[in-house]
């Protein structure tokens, strides 16, 4: 699964030549051009990690990091803020405003892709890994194995890249369609009850007689994967 990257820019000829450059080091990426469109899409589209530029029509990019860092659904996602702002000061307001890393205009798209990577790294180390691991799952990527405490577990395709995202985003709530967009992908119609189906197949897989159930279902929500120990 490519990691989606969301772009908060209003310079048209910026956005296109980072969706160039990113697109071709293998990130997906979606794109707002103000601070509004860019809270919406975080959370319609659950980004891996947000490109995001200080000076924005409507809402500067410091409030959207501070609005961004106080909502459950991408308190944990990373942020790099873009500005031309290069003084220390505006360096520590931007930090503390809740952004992971900060890069001074004008860079290059190679610096670029490398804080990227550099970023995901740190805060989302279990992308990086060949094993995901969560409580006592874990995915060995390499070779399609996974296993629960001491037992193989025997998933099909769909349902070994829907475990998958789950693990690559523990205790995160992702709606139906959100994981119909992940994991069967934008280009193929799928009804959204097929998750569910699927959901129920990888709890069958999952949940031995005696084992906690590690998916929890948020009521109109969607779902997650937890370790049971969270309070709704």
């Amino acid at each position: 699964m490519k990691p989606l990257i969301l772009l908060v820019e209003d310079e048209a000829a910026l956005v296109t030549l980072l969706r160039y450059n990113l697109e071709r080091e293998g990130f997906r990426l979606v794109d707002a051009r103000d601070g509004e469109e860019a809270l919406v899409l975080a959370k319609e589209e659950t980004p891996d990690l947000i490109l995001l530029d200080w000076m924005l029509p409507l809402m500067s990019g410091l409030e959207v990091c501070r609005q961004l860092r106080r909502a459950p659904e991408t308190r944990s996602v990373p942020i790099i803020l873009l500005t031309a702002r290069g003084e220390e000061a505006d360096k520590i307001r931007g930090l503390d405003s809740g952004a992971d890393d900060y890069i001074t205009k004008p860079f290059s798209p190679a610096e670029l892709i490398a804080r990227v990577r550099a970023v995901m790294r740190r805060t989302q180390p279990a992308m990086a890994s060949d094993t995901l691991t969560f409580a006592d799952l874990a995915m060995d990527l390499a070779s399609h194995r996974v296993r629960r405490g001491g037992r193989h577990v025997h998933l099909g395709p769909t349902e070994f890249r829907l475990l998958r995202y789950l693990l690559q985003h523990p205790g995160r709530v992702f709606s139906r369609e959100q994981l119909l967009d992940a994991v069967w992908g934008r280009d193929v119609y799928v009804e959204p009850r097929t998750v569910d189906v699927h959901i129920r197949r990888l709890r069958k897989a999952l949940n031995d007689e005696g084992e906690a159930d590690v998916i929890r279902t948020v009521r109109s929500a969607g779902y997650a994967l937890d370790d049971g120990q969270l309070v709704e």
